[in-house]
C-alpha cells in the first residue's frame, strides 16, 4: 500500500512540479513563491517613469518649443515632432518590456520543500539562474525576519535557513506568511532527523 501511495505522490509531483527532479520516495510538501507585493514595486517604478515622461512630453509640446526652434519651415518641425513621438513610443515599449522581464525574474524564484530536502530555484536575470539543494538533515536553524512596517502589514518576510558544517545561510525574500512556513519546515526537519 505504501509503495502504491509513493508512486501516486511521485506521479502527481512530476506533473505539478516539472522543473525539479525528485528522488525515490520523495514528494513536495511546500512550494513557496515570492509575495505578489513585490510586483507592485516593479510595475510602480515602470508606471512612475512613464508618468514622468508623459508630463515632460506634455510640458514640452504645450510650451511651443517646437515652434521656437531654429527650424524655420513646418516640414522640418513636423519631422522633428514625428521623430520625438516615435522615440517616446519606443521608450514606452522598452519600459513595458523591462517591467515584463522584471516580473518574469521575480516570479521565477521559488523554493520547494520536500520530505527529504529543500530545493531553491534562483533567477537573478533573464540569463542567470541557479539551484541550491539542501538535505533537511543538514539544516541547523530555520527562522524568518520582518524588518519594516510594510512587512508586518502585508505579512511577508525573509526566510533564512542555516546549515551544519560550512555554516552556509540560504535566504528566500518576499515570502508570504513566513511564520507558517517556518513551522512546517521545522517540523519536517525534526521528522527527517528522527529517521534513522
Amino acid at each position: 500500500m505504501k509503495e502504491e501511495l509513493a508512486k501516486i505522490h511521485k506521479a502527481q509531483n512530476a506533473k505539478d512540479y516539472p522543473d525539479i527532479e525528485l528522488e525515490k520516495g520523495e514528494y513536495v510538501v511546500l512550494c513557496m513563491e515570492r509575495s505578489k507585493i513585490g510586483l507592485i514595486g516593479i510595475w510602480g517604478c515602470v508606471g512612475f517613469i512613464i508618468l514622468i515622461l508623459c508630463i515632460a512630453l506634455i510640458a514640452f509640446s504645450s510650451q511651443g518649443i517646437m515652434n521656437n526652434t531654429v527650424f524655420a519651415n513646418t516640414a522640418a518641425q513636423d519631422q522633428m515632432k514625428h521623430g520625438l513621438f516615435v522615440g517616446v513610443i519606443m521608450l514606452f515599449i522598452l519600459l513595458i518590456l523591462g517591467g515584463l522581464a522584471g516580473q518574469f525574474i521575480y516570479k521565477s524564484n521559488r523554493m520547494y520543500v520536500t520530505n527529504l530536502r529543500a530545493i531553491q530555484k534562483i533567477r537573478t536575470s533573464l540569463f542567470s539562474n541557479s539551484t541550491n539543494v539542501i538535505d533537511l538533515k543538514r539544516i541547523e536553524d530555520v527562522s524568518y525576519k520582518q524588518t519594516s512596517m510594510i512587512d508586518h502589514i502585508f505579512h511577508f518576510g525573509t526566510l533564512r535557513m542555516s546549515t551544519v558544517g560550512e555554516e552556509t545561510t540560504y535566504t528566500f525574500p518576499y515570502l508570504d506568511t513566513p511564520s507558517d512556513e517556518v513551522q512546517t519546515i521545522s517540523h519536517l526537519i525534526q521528522e527527517r532527523k528522527n529517521v534513522k
